[in-house]
C-alpha cells in the first residue's frame, strides 16, 4: 500500500469515527425526547400549507399570510436567542427566523438541541428581511422526524461519485440539482406516452419471465420458479411478445418494459435498463424512421425548449431533417471502401486485411459481416449529429425482412447521437418459414458459445396464422435521457443503479 493510499484510509478510518461518535451524540438526543414522551417517531402526520417556492413566486400576494411548511434542516446560524435556519422541502430552501420570545422559553430550549438534517415543521408568517430575504417568521415548531447521521460537508468529486449511487439518497439531499434529472425523466416518459397516445398506440404489459432462454445476442438472467419447478429467465426485450398482439389484431401497440441483460458495464450499459418498443401494423422501416426522428424533435423541443442541445460541451442540432445513410454509404463516405467492389466473400476479406481489420468470424466472414466490421471501426464514431443508417446486412438482422430488391440486406435500420446508437428498427420479418431457418442459425451459435438457447417455436407458430406487414422499433429510454440531461453516464439518469457490494 502507498503512503498517499495510506492517508486515504487513515482519512477515511477518522471521518468514521467522527461519525459515529456523533450518531451516538445524536441517538442520546432521541433517547432523551423518548424519555419526555416526545418521540418524533411516533408522528404521523403534519399539516402542510404552503410550498417554499409557492411561497417565493408568490411573495407579494403572501406576505404577512400565516403558513405551515415542512421539511430538512439544511444550515443553521445561531445567534442566541434568534436563529436562522434553512428549511428544504420538495420544491426549494426557505430560511426561517425563529426567536425565542415568539415560540417560548422552553420550546426554544428543546430546538437548539436539534441538529442539521433534521426534518421539522414550522407553523409562522411570510416576510421580508431587512437584508431582502423571504423567510418565514416562525411562532410555531415541531420536530418531525430525527437524522441520526449527519450530512457530509462535501459531497462531490471522483472521490464520492460512488458513493452518490449507492446512497442516492443523500446525493439528492446534499446536491438537489440532481433531482432535477429525475423529474425531467419523468417528463421525457410522460411526453413519450402522449406523442404514441396522439398516434393512436396502446400501451400494454407483456411477461417479465420467460420460460425459453431464446437464440438473441444478449446473455440473460437466470432464475428458477419453484412451485413449477422450472428455469426461467428474465427478459432482455419485448419484442416477440409485442408481435404476437400484432398478429392477435391490434395495429399499433407500445411497452416501456424493464429489460435485463447479464452483460458487462460502462457509461452507457447497466444491466437493468428500459427500453421502449413500438409496432405498426401496415408500415415499414422507413415509416418507423419518420415517426422516431419526429418524436425526438417534438419532445427535444417540449423539454428543452429548443432543437438545438448541448451534450458533453458538443452542440448537438436535433431538428431534422436528420441526415439519412445505407450502411453501404456511410462505410464509402467514412472510410473510403466500397461494398460494390467486392465481387466474392475473398474479396471482402482481402480488403479487411489490407485495412488491418479484424473481422470476428475469420474465415467464415461474408461480405456482409466485413461490411459490418468496417461500419464498427471507421464510421459509429463520425456520427456526433443525428444520423440514420439504414439497409443492415442480412448476417446481423435475424428478425428484419430482407429487402426484396437485394436480399443480402434487409429493411432495418438504427440511429446514433453523439456517436452512441440510440434506437433500433426493422420492417418485421413476418414469413413464419424464414424466421424458423434464422432463429436456428441463432440458436445454434448460441449453443456453440455454451448457452441453453431453444427456437421460440410458440413465435413461430403465431406467425403461421399470418401477421400483416409491420415496422417495429425499440429504443434505450435511459440513453435519450442522459442526451437530454447531458448526463455523461447512464447511473446519473438511474435512480439506483447496479452497483457492485461494498466489501466489509
Amino acid at each position: 500500500m502507498s503512503e498517499n493510499q495510506t492517508n486515504d484510509q487513515i482519512q477515511e478510518d477518522v471521518q468514521e469515527q467522527d461519525i459515529n461518535i456523533l450518531k451516538k451524540v445524536r441517538i442520546e438526543k432521541l433517547d432523551e425526547l423518548k424519555k419526555n414522551d416526545k418521540n418524533p417517531y411516533e408522528i404521523t402526520k403534519y399539516e402542510v400549507t404552503a410550498k417554499n417556492a409557492v411561497i417565493r413566486e408568490k411573495f407579494d400576494e403572501m406576505e404577512n399570510q400565516t403558513v405551515c411548511i415542512a421539511g430538512r434542516i439544511m444550515s443553521w446560524r445561531d445567534m442566541g436567542k434568534a436563529n436562522f435556519i434553512d428549511v428544504r422541502d420538495d420544491t426549494d430552501r426557505m430560511q426561517v427566523y425563529i426567536r425565542m420570545n415568539d415560540i417560548g422559553e422552553d420550546v426554544f430550549a428543546e430546538f437548539k438541541k436539534w441538529d442539521i438534517g433534521d426534518i421539522i415543521g414550522v407553523e409562522g408568517f411570510v416576510f421580508r428581511t431587512r437584508k431582502g430575504e423571504i423567510s418565514v417568521h416562525a411562532q410555531k415548531i415541531k420536530l418531525l422526524s430525527k437524522s441520526l447521521l449527519p450530512l457530509p460537508e462535501k459531497w462531490h468529486g471522483l472521490k464520492d461519485q460512488d458513493m452518490r449511487y449507492r446512497q442516492r439518497y443523500v446525493d439528492l439531499i446534499c446536491n438537489p440539482g440532481v433531482k432535477d434529472t429525475f423529474v425531467k425523466r419523468s417528463m421525457i416518459l410522460r411526453e413519450i406516452r402522449q406523442y404514441l397516445d396522439n398516434l393512436g398506440y396502446l400501451e400494454v404489459d407483456t411477461p417479465v419471465l420467460h420460460t425459453l432462454e431464446i437464440g438473441a445476442a444478449a446473455r440473460p438472467f437466470k432464475t428458477h420458479h419453484n412451485a413449477l419447478d422450472l428455469d426461467m429467465y428474465l427478459r432482455i426485450e419485448t419484442e416477440l411478445y409485442l408481435k404476437r398482439l400484432i398478429v392477435g389484431g391490434f395495429n399499433k401497440v407500445y411497452e416501456v418494459g424493464r429489460i435485463f441483460r447479464n452483460e458487462g458495464m460502462d457509461a452507457s450499459h447497466n444491466p437493468e435498463f428500459t427500453s421502449v418498443e413500438m409496432y405498426q401494423a401496415y408500415t415499414d422501416y422507413m415509416g418507423m424512421m419518420d415517426l422516431i426522428e419526429d418524436m425526438y424533435i417534438t419532445i427535444t423541443r417540449k423539454i428543452c425548449g429548443t432543437d438545438v442541445i448541448t451534450y458533453q460541451g458538443v452542440e448537438i442540432n436535433m431538428g431534422g431533417p436528420w441526415e439519412r445513410l445505407t450502411m453501404i454509404e456511410a462505410v464509402k463516405k467514412y472510410a473510403g471502401v466500397d461494398y460494390n467492389d467486392w465481387a466474392t466473400d475473398e474479396d471482402a476479406r482481402a480488403c479487411a486485411k489490407s485495412k488491418g481489420i479484424e473481422v470476428e468470424e475469420g474465415s467464415q466472414a461474408t461480405k456482409g459481416h466485413v461490411l459490418i466490421a468496417f461500419f464498427e471501426e471507421f464510421v459509429e464514431d463520425k456520427l456526433i449529429q443525428p444520423t440514420i443508417i439504414y439497409d443492415y446486412p442480412v448476417e446481423n438482422s435475424p428478425l428484419a425482412k430482407r429487402k426484396p430488391s437485394d436480399p443480402a440486406f434487409t429493411e432495418r435500420f438504427e440511429y446514433f447521437i453523439y456517436a452512441r446508437e440510440m434506437g433500433n428498427a426493422f420492417s418485421e420479418l413476418n414469413d413464419p418459414i424464414d424466421q424458423k431457418e434464422r432463429f436456428v442459425k441463432q440458436v445454434e451459435a448460441k449453443r456453440a458459445q455454451g448457452a441453453n438457447a431453444e427456437v421460440d417455436e410458440d413465435f413461430v407458430t403465431a406467425l403461421e396464422y399470418g401477421m400483416p406487414p409491420t415496422g417495429g422499433l425499440g429504443f434505450g429510454l435511459d440513453r435519450l435521457v442522459m442526451l437530454l440531461t447531458d448526463s455523461a453516464s447512464i447511473r446519473d439518469v438511474l435512480l439506483f443503479p447496479t452497483m457492485k457490494p461494498i466489501e466489509q
